[in-house]
């Protein structure tokens, strides 16, 4: 159960329309005006199936990522390769913890000037998530 919404101000209607958050007891909700009917979805379910897209995303391009984390942290030596590797494919416990402790300050604001957005159907259903090209440092612009 999720008493703070991860992705607040971050999620929008299939109509453009920024999705509100309220709580239902202690459970936060994103509202989602469907033509004037305000639907209610819990703001876990919707956390949760951002997540999984993310990590999704990150699996499939786990190589790409542990060499860009290795040069950006200007370290290239086994133990650090061995440590982003590992955060890596502990994603999930990572992402347990996120959603108990939520984002840290200022990263949903950060994400938002970033161009990061979800859209989401009248049910909650994530339609399409935009979020900022990764660049890679070596490409040619």
């Amino acid at each position: 159960m999720s008493k703070q919404p991860l992705f607040q101000g971050l999620i929008v209607s299939e109509s453009n329309e920024t999705v509100s958050v309220t709580h239902i007891g202690e459970e936060a909700h994103y509202v989602i005006n469907d033509a004037g009917f305000h639907r209610h979805v819990s703001a876990d379910e919707i956390d949760r199936a951002v997540l999984r897209e993310l990590r999704n995303q990150i699996t499939n391009h786990k190589d790409v990522i542990s060499d860009s984390a290795l040069k950006m942290s200007g370290q290239d030596d086994l133990f650090t390769k061995a440590m982003i590797d590992s955060s890596l494919n502990n994603i999930d416990d990572h992402m347990d913890k996120l959603l108990q402790q939520g984002l840290p300050r200022g990263v949903r604001q950060w994400l938002g000037m970033l161009g990061f957005r979800i859209i989401v159907n009248h049910h909650g259903e994530i339609v399409e998530m935009s979020q900022p090209e990764i660049i890679d440092p070596d490409e040619q612009i």
